[in-house]
């Protein structure tokens, strides 16, 4: 099956560009509630599991005994922006596993919200690795590592205990095999694993209802999918789509963006999971067709405002430095 056009770009009343992809919408048992596009082909979810990844550290009891507030679960969860509470935050998980900053293993880089970047810089400082838009997740397996009395180096390698126990939890969700077969090496040097985009929807319908999870395992996404919702900023940061989604919907929706126009999406309350791929990489497409899919998907469940938030979302108005209206970034045809 073709790849369809998920997203459109206008001006002057004309699509300008289009963005292709495919949307895979699945309940828990794996039944495809609907496929655009060819579903069944294997990509890389990148950042769009790090709740998945995230699931040991709850169900092993480590996030209690280390102490982790709802604030730091919800970091280990995110690719945020690198502004000074995330950075602050990751820097206190390390604190209470009784590590620093020297152990994160995922590098440096400039916080990717512009305005944190440019306020770090007018201090003469350089970017840490707790500015590194993965820091959460990576302080997240040196927790689970220290309570586990583990040695927390080499903690991005598939042969340590720590990432064995997170693929694990990847494979429960999606009922894939996740090895050398399929592994990549993401940006924050953690593997990422390629799989069926129908399988990561899958997975994601069962973050939001435990299906084929322990009940431990049930219990921690509920915990994390809880975290999220109480504060949403620490998942992504300062004017991002997540931000803003989960900020208006609480604990019904939980979404997440990865690299490369990879989107997921949990929908608890209709049992349903939703992953999306474009195929040129852009991140605003994949947000666009989610938003847009959400319109329709929840449509019996919405209320007005819910359905304001989410049309705002799926067609936004595009304008120029001098704050003239240009065109639309918009769910395509829905012009």
């Amino acid at each position: 099956m073709d790849d369809i056009a998920l997203a459109e770009v206008t001006r002057g009343g004309r699509v300008e560009s289009l963005h292709h992809g495919r949307i895979a919408v699945m309940d828990d048992t794996g039944r495809v509630v609907r496929a655009l596009g060819a579903i069944d082909k294997p990509i890389f979810p990148r950042s769009t599991v790090k709740a998945l990844l995230a699931l040991p550290l709850v169900e092993t009891g480590a996030a209690d005994r280390l102490g982790l507030a709802d604030a730091e679960l919800a970091l280990a969860c995110a690719s945020h922006g690198g502004e000074i509470r995330h950075a602050e935050t990751a820097a206190s998980m390390l604190a209470k596993a009784g590590q620093g900053l020297t152990c994160l293993e995922c590098g440096a880089h400039w916080p990717t919200y512009d305005a944190a970047a440019h306020a770090l810089a007018a201090t003469g400082a350089q970017p840490t690795a707790l500015h590194n838009n993965c820091s959460g997740k990576h302080a997240g397996l040196i927790c689970l590592s220290i309570d586990q009395s583990l040695d927390p180096a080499g903690y991005i390698d598939p042969g340590h205990e720590a990432q064995r126990q997170v693929t694990e939890a990847l494979v429960m969700a999606t009922s894939v095999p996740h090895n050398e077969t399929n592994r990549g090496l993401d940006g924050c040097s953690m593997p990422t694993y390629a799989i069926p985009l129908a399988a990561l929807a899958t997975g994601f319908a069962r973050f939001g209802t435990g299906r084929n999870f322990s009940s431990g395992h049930a219990s921690a996404a509920a915990r994390l999918r809880s975290a999220v919702a109480s504060d949403p900023f620490m998942v992504a940061g300062s004017g991002r789509f997540d931000t803003t989604l989960m900020a208006h919907f609480g604990n019904r929706i939980f979404c997440k963006m990865g690299a490369e126009g990879v989107m997921v999406a949990s929908l608890p309350d209709l049992g349903l999971g939703v992953a999306i791929k474009t195929d040129d990489g852009a991140n605003r497409a994949a947000e666009v067709a989610l938003a847009a899919l959400l319109l329709d998907l929840g449509a019996l469940l919405w209320n007005d405002t819910d359905r304001e938030v989410l049309a705002g979302l799926a067609h936004q108005v595009m304008k120029n430095w001098n704050g003239r209206e240009v065109g639309t970034l918009r769910a395509a045809g829905k012009g």
